[in-house]
């Protein structure tokens, strides 16, 4: 079994997180949300607003189209007024479960076949 330099929460805070932010910042936009409103929608500042916006934040990986869709369905319901707390914790958990983690962390360490760090029975 090849060990993960990494540890797979690593990968979640340093990697996934931000790209979940970037993806509902994009969300946000698309409903005609403004920066400001978005800072204060995801409690992020105006600054980290405008990096996802412009691509300079959280652009090392790319989220296959079933995530994109899972985010836009939750900025929906962020845009309804539920918490956009749960709805990230609610994105990390389908990235979980999907395995797409997985998948994304081999994509930034290399290849890690064979590893059951996150699924060990």
């Amino acid at each position: 079994m090849k060990v993960p330099a990494q540890h797979p929460q690593e990968i979640e805070v340093w990697y996934i997180l931000p790209a979940i932010r970037r993806e509902l910042v994009a969300a946000l936009k698309e409903k005609g949300k403004a920066q400001k409103e978005i800072a204060k929608l995801l409690n992020i500042t105006e600054a980290a607003v405008s990096q996802y916006v412009s691509e300079k934040r959280a652009k090392e990986i790319t989220f296959p189209a079933e995530v994109k869709d899972f985010i836009k369905k939750s900025a929906e319901r962020i845009v309804d007024n539920e918490s956009a707390f749960h709805q990230i914790q609610t994105i990390n958990e389908f990235i979980k479960k999907s395995k797409v983690l997985c998948k994304l962390h081999a994509q930034i360490e290399g290849d890690l076949k064979g590893c059951d760090v996150c699924y060990k029975k």
